[in-house]
């Protein structure tokens, strides 16, 4: 599955800036980043529940926040590029 995943974190603190270095290293382990605080991950059921895991763990709930969109598929059809960015087809081959 294709899951959006966006954030928030408060920067006003040594500590908030602490977290919003962690929870873009979380995100990059898993997918890639397409804008500063927003990756797409293609992930089973599992990496999905244990992603979300890792990323409550690392986020203040009262100060940040944390949104993770599931696209439905085919994900063609709901995902539309405009602009220099093009992300990575992890389906094509890595060679071209």
């Amino acid at each position: 599955m294709l899951i959006i995943v966006t954030y928030d974190v408060s920067t006003e603190t040594a500590a908030g800036r602490k977290r919003l270095r962690r929870v873009a290293k979380v995100c990059e382990s898993t997918g890639q980043r397409v804008q500063k605080s927003v990756f797409e991950c293609r992930v089973s059921l599992m990496q999905y529940e244990e992603l979300e895991r890792r990323l409550l763990a690392e986020i203040n709930e009262k100060e940040d926040n944390l949104r993770l969109y599931r696209l439905t598929e085919p994900v063609d059809l709901h995902v539309k590029e405009y602009g220099n960015f093009r992300a990575v087809n992890f389906d094509a081959p890595l060679i071209v």
